[in-house]
Formats: C-alpha cells, structure tokens, sequence
C-alpha cells in the first residue's frame, strides 16, 4: 500500500522511505516520466538537496521504490490468499482482491507503459510471472491438466491486464458499481472451475 508521504512524519524527518512512496504515488498519478527530483521535492515540500542524502540518482530512487512496489504487492494480494486451502475459492478471492482499485494496481498498468525502461521490465516480469504461477498453481489443484491450468492461468492474467490498460490508456467510462460487480462475477464465473 503506498501512504500519503506528506502525512508520515514532519518535513526534517524525510527518509529514503517517504522519497520512495512519493515516487510510487507520482507513478500510479501520472506514469514513470512524473517521477522527477524537483516535482518530488515540491510533492514532499522540501529542496531537491534533501533527495541526494538518500539517492544518487532518480534510477537510484526508481530501483528502491519499485523494489517497495512488489515486495508490498506481493504482500497486500498473493501471500494473502496463498493460505486458502480450497483452490476454486482461492481464485475467487484472488479475482475479487485484484478487482478492487488499489493504488497497487494503478502502479502497475502505469508501468506496463514503461516496459521499455531497463529498470522497469525485470520488475515487471517478476511480477507477472509470480502472480501467474500463482493462478497456474490452483488451476492444477483445482484439477486442470498442467498445460491446461498454465493456459488457464495467462488468459485470467490478461482478463486482469487488458482490463487495467482499456481503463488506463483508453480512458473507457468507468463503469458503476453495479455494473462493475457484475463483471467481475461473470470473469470468476467464467475462468473459475466449476
């Protein structure tokens, strides 16, 4: 979860940690391009010399912050519903926790734009491959075949990807509650085994 990194601690008691959350809320805001020294400064209400006692360079901050990213992400969605014994409900869990707007999620469909940075890709493909092993893992104790349930697993992760990206990039109406419910009961109906 990425806090609001104004509101920890008083402006002279800026650590590494607040310059990290604010780089993670300019990404989830604007994209990678908004995580800039002096723009995170005035976000933290301090000079850009406060940024150099704790980072050398942005790429620096950037590595820090998006090693924060996943380990929190790892931590707020997959450990949680690892322990659910039940496969089908696992998968059900895990649909209805990603479908809730998170901050985490709009990191991710932000740096799914910048998958062409050296710095972001790894992070990336860390990520996604976790998460679908993940997905793969119940589909086969849910009683797939282990072709099928890696099948499985990839379209469930593009349901979730392509959907970050159409409400993202292409700006689509978001759609009402009801709406949205709906939609994702009809996602777990169809990619959860019966």
């Amino acid at each position: 979860m990425v806090a609001a990194a104004t509101k920890l601690e008083p402006k002279s008691r800026l650590t590494a940690t607040h310059w990290e959350q604010a780089a993670l809320e300019a990404i989830a805001e604007s994209g990678l391009a908004a995580v800039a020294v002096e723009s995170l400064a005035r976000r933290l209400g301090v000079t850009k010399g406060s940024f150099y006692w704790h980072f050398a360079t942005r790429e620096a901050l950037l590595t820090a912050a998006l090693e924060r990213w996943e380990r929190g992400d790892e931590g707020v969605v997959m450990t949680q519903v690892e322990d659910i014994a039940d496969p089908r409900e696992r998968l059900r869990e895990l649909f209805h926790r990603v479908s809730r707007e998170m901050p985490s999620h709009m990191i991710y469909a932000a740096l799914m734009q910048s998958l062409d940075h050296p710095i972001v890709k790894p992070v990336m493909t860390r990520v996604s491959q976790r998460r679908i092993d993940v997905l793969a893992q119940a589909y086969r104790e849910a009683g797939l075949d282990p072709a099928t349930a890696t099948h499985r697993a990839r379209l469930a992760y593009s349901a979730y990807t392509g959907f970050l990206q159409l409400s993202r990039q292409m700006g689509l109406p978001r759609l009402h509650h009801d709406e949205f419910e709906a939609y994702v009961e009809h996602v777990i109906a169809t990619l959860v085994p019966a």
